[in-house]
This record gives C-alpha cells, structure tokens and sequence, in this order.
C-alpha cells in the first residue's frame, strides 16, 4: 500500500510538468490510495486558448509525469480519465494497486530521471542531425500513450508547415486582448512561482535567413550559444514532430499531453533539447490547414515538438518556476 509521503512526493514530481505559458493549470486531491486531477480552469487563457487545448493537453503532460514518478516508487497504478461524467474539470484518479495486483511500469519508470533534467529549450541547436533510430523511439513512446507522432522530414512540408506556426503567430497578435495575457505570463512579479521569465527565453538568432515557427514572448534574457567560425544559424537541424490522435475531443487531448511529456521525458534522456510549438493548433482555421493541406492526414494534429541537440557550447538551461505542493492542493 503506498503512504502519503509516496503520493505527495509523486505529485510534487508531477508539477514539474510543461504547461502553456507555465500556467500550471492543474489541482491535486491526495487521498490515502488515489490521487484526483482537476482542471484549474482559472487559469485558463481566455485569448490564446479559446477551447482550451492546451489547458487539457497541460493537465496531460502532469498526469504523465504522476504516473511516471509512481512507476518509479515500484508502485502499479490504474488510470481512471474523466472518471466522474458530470465534474468536467474531474479529468483523471490515478488508484494504486495494492500489492500482487500488478508490476509497476517499466518504459515510464525509465523515464523518471527525465522529470528533474527537461526544459524547454528555446534556442538555436546543433546542425548535427537527430538519428532515425532516436525518433523511431520516440514514435514507440507516444504509441504505448495512445497517439501517433508525424515526423517531417520532407523539406517542402516543413516550409509549409513552419509557415503555419508563423502565420498562426500574427494572426494572434492581431486578437484583442493576446497582446495583453501574453505580457501577464512573462512579466510576473518577482518571486512568482509561474510563468516565463525571461532568462528562460532567448533573442532570435541573429543573421538566420528564414522563419523559426517559434512564439515570440517578448522579454528575452537567456543569451543565444555563439556561432562556430563560417557557421549560420540556418545550420540549426532541429526536427519538427507533429503529435496527433485519431480523434479531438477532451479524451484525444488528454492523451495527447500524455504522450507529450512521453515524447519530452524520452528526448530528455537521450540527451536532446526540445520545444514546444502550441501556437498552430490554438487557432481553427491554421489548425484544420495544418491537417488537410500541410500534412495530408486523418489524425488531428495536437502539438508541433521541436528536438534537436543541444549547440555546442550552450549554456545550461535554468529552472523555470513552480507553485509548492500546498498552493494546488484541494481539500480532502
């Protein structure tokens, strides 16, 4: 049977998690055997999440990263997703099993060295290529979560697809009221435990020739890694990754951040860097654009995921802010 400290320390774990703009849009119900997952839908982003994709896919990442830290305490869990019909922010009770009632998973407990070490990396990467074998890899994680992962490769449609992010971009500053949440998220108080700071983001390279498909957040502090001599920044060779699921309601994206926090958690451990891209699939019409004419697929698309190595030289990124176990619990 698992003790509360065995519980509390996975969930503390589990806030590690990515979220959009680092919301952290999630609350906690510890009981003596379970652990309950709720929406916090008051930190929802009204403007750049007008449906509340990334919110849900959020929650997913944390809910990954629950199950990954109790795999790695030897503890066998039962997944519950939307567990109470009539609770929509209910979105998933995670019941450990007692003992001899199964084994703890092996893949997610391999990855739990992952929790401490990931980030978001925002920054230029190397020209050296991602190995086939690496992203077949990654292809098996998100399966074993329930979606698939689109690798593109084909130059053609990674202009296509690159241009997406980018059009999706203006087409979200020209929202009333995005200029505004955006500046909330990265220009929080001293002593804030969410957001982006801006040591976490980095200027645009500079003297790169074409678009990065990468957010603009504003303040940028985090210094780009130099350029070796008779190097460009186009030699970045960072892959693009589409993260789909055969459906698109609350359930697909559920899934859909766990197999994110897959996807990263595994990236992580083979050492490389990664970001993600939410800003194409926040908007209707460059989401449905994305599907049918830039990638040509039945599956939705759910997040675009950037993975590279690291640059040489790149400094070792900080740790982004979070909120203490107390501040997201809710009462027994």
């Amino acid at each position: 049977m698992a003790t509360y400290p065995d519980l509390s320390g996975a969930v503390t774990d589990a806030l590690r998690a990515p979220s959009v703009h680092n919301t952290q849009p999630w609350k906690w119900r510890i009981r003596p055997d379970a652990v309950d997952l709720h929406a916090d839908e008051d930190r929802h982003l009204d403007v750049t999440d007008p449906d509340q994709r990334d919110l849900i896919l959020s929650c997913g990442a944390a809910l990954h990263h629950l199950q990954v830290a109790l795999a790695a305490r030897g503890l066998a869990v039962e997944v519950r997703r939307h567990p109470d019909p009539e609770d929509r922010s209910h979105l998933a009770t995670v019941t450990v099993r007692s003992a001899g009632a199964g084994e703890p998973d092996a893949v997610s407990a391999s990855l739990f060295p992952g929790i401490a070490t990931r980030r978001t990396d925002r920054r230029r990467m190397s020209r050296r290529q991602v190995p086939h074998d690496h992203v077949k890899s990654l292809q098996e994680h998100v399966k074993i979560a329930g979606a698939v992962l689109v690798p593109v490769t084909d130059p053609h449609i990674r202009g296509r697809l690159v241009m997406a992010l980018t059009d999706a971009t203006g087409q979200q500053r020209q929202e009333p009221g995005y200029a505004a949440e955006l500046r909330m998220w990265t220009h929080r108080l001293p002593g804030s435990h969410d957001g982006v700071p801006a040591i976490n983001v980095p200027p645009p390279p500079i003297g790169t020739a074409r678009a990065t498909g990468l957010r603009p957040f504003g303040q940028a502090a985090l210094a780009q890694p130099s350029l070796p001599p008779g190097r460009s920044p186009d030699d970045d060779a960072a892959q693009l990754l589409v993260l789909a699921t055969l459906g698109d309601d609350v359930l697909d994206r559920l899934r859909a951040g766990e197999a994110t926090s897959a996807v990263l958690l595994a990236a992580t451990r083979m050492g490389l860097a990664t970001t993600p891209l939410s800003q194409a699939l926040e908007l209707d019409t460059s989401r449905q654009r994305m599907q049918t004419d830039v990638l040509g697929i039945p599956e939705h698309p759910q997040l675009v995921i950037r993975v590279g190595w690291p640059a040489a030289g790149a400094a070792e990124l900080p740790v982004t802010p979070r909120r203490e176990l107390r501040s997201v619990l809710l009462p027994d």
